[in-house]
């Protein structure tokens, strides 16, 4: 016979969002937006990505506007989301198509996993620290006055299919010419070719930014000061490695995309140290989204806590953390999938932080105006990667980037975020 503990739930869940019914009314009650460590001032207005992945633009830009905002006492301000999704787009298609040249090289088979993984999914709104830089160092930035939102860049889906069916068009006939015994020079030939065409179809859906357009003020203080940390607790992948993902970039000849493995203690300790002596703020490249799902649609935010859900209530059972964050990783069961930015922490009498304050992009009606609430319990265990400036980074870990980097295979889950 059912036990009525059960037929209750079953009853409930008949009728309601089984994430929402989880929901743990104690740790809603006890979990505040107070924060004993904040930056100057968080910046306005609250942007939204809307359907598309660009939060790691969002993110970028979020934290870039804020000395600007202060230097020129503004009362809100905006950079160009869409002016660097523009030339992300344009990069890399061309990063794709040079990619099909190279694995070609390699003798890879059109039906082998390298060459599969990549026609998979040819260009993604995604994207990591190291892609930013370069298109930041390449393109520069722009006001997004100057070059606004159109509908593509809001909802991308349709544009993203457009190119990724020419994009596996082109891969054909590359690897085709190439075996024919096509020269390198026919091959650059082609691609120059294809990519007008790629040119076009994202110039008419996002528009084409002004090309006389002069905007000088970032490049002349744009010393990239930050650095990027990843935590990586697999067994196979050592603390104190840097490790790099094959195939995965946006610009042809730009910064590889470099991960510095250290243990989640350290970022953790880094953040809560550049928010509260230095000020700054510190870029989270790295966590998982579905996590407390629920607690987007409101809740004050309270949407990434490690007992925001009791499921063993509902289900008998516990759901949320079973496997080691090593085994998540290794069984598929977590990856890096969205990007947003620290802009505060709260510390107990112990000095010990407690939670994080998050600002997220996708707009004020998500959580409290915008803003989430990260306990560190949930950080030690979804967040993988960070960016923060590098004078609070201990020198035997900056001293890890000058070691060659291992090379990840390109469908390594450390390179999920630049793959959504």
């Amino acid at each position: 016979m059912p036990i009525k503990k059960n037929i209750l739930a079953q009853n409930v869940c008949s009728r309601v969002d089984p994430f929402e019914v989880c929901l743990s009314r104690k740790t809603l009650e006890e979990t505040q937006h107070i924060f004993n460590h904040k930056i100057e001032a968080e910046a306005k207005p609250v942007t939204n990505q809307k359907s598309s992945g660009r939060c790691w633009l969002f993110a970028a830009l979020n934290v870039i506007r804020l000395p600007f905002i202060k230097h020129f006492n503004l009362e809100d301000f905006e950079f160009s989301q869409g002016y660097l999704f523009f030339w992300d787009k344009i990069e890399r298609c061309n990063f794709f198509l040079n990619n099909v040249v190279e694995t070609a090289a390699r003798n890879e088979p059109v039906d082998g996993r390298l060459a599969s993984f990549l026609l998979s999914d040819p260009t993604t709104d995604g994207g990591q620290w190291d892609m930013l830089v370069n298109l930041v160092n390449k393109h520069g930035l722009m006001p997004k006055k100057n070059f606004p939102e159109t509908y593509s860049c809001e909802s991308s889906l349709r544009m993203n299919q457009l190119l990724k069916s020419k994009l596996r068009e082109y891969a054909r006939a590359i690897r085709e010419l190439i075996s024919k015994g096509g020269s390198d020079a026919d091959v650059r030939s082609l691609i120059e070719s294809q990519m007008t065409h790629v040119y076009r179809i994202v110039g008419i859906c996002l528009g084409i930014p002004n090309s006389t357009f002069t905007w000088n003020y970032y490049d002349k203080n744009k010393a990239f000061h930050s650095v990027c940390l990843v935590t990586d607790p697999r067994p196979t992948n050592d603390y104190g490695k840097v490790y790099t993902v094959d195939c995965l970039g946006n610009v042809v000849g730009g910064r590889k995309c470099i991960y510095n493995n250290q243990p989640v203690e350290l970022l953790l300790q880094l953040t809560a140290k550049s928010i509260s002596e230095g000020g700054g703020v510190v870029r989270l490249r790295g966590v998982e989204a579905v996590r407390g799902k629920a607690g987007y649609t409101g809740f004050e935010g309270v949407s990434r806590h490690s007992r925001l859900h009791d499921f063993p209530l509902v289900f008998g059972v516990d759901i949320q953390v079973t496997l080691s964050k090593a085994d998540r990783l290794l069984y598929g069961e977590s990856a890096m999938s969205h990007a947003m930015v620290f802009t505060a922490i709260h510390k107990n009498e112990d000095g010990e932080v407690t939670k994080l304050r998050v600002e997220n992009s996708w707009g004020e009606d998500r959580g409290e105006k915008g803003y989430l609430i990260m306990s560190s319990d949930w950080f030690k265990e979804f967040v993988f990667e960070v960016v923060v400036d590098k004078r609070f980074v201990p020198q035997e870990v900056l001293d890890v980037f000058k070691q060659e980097p291992i090379v990840l295979p390109a469908w390594d889950p450390m390179g999920t975020l630049a793959q959504c």
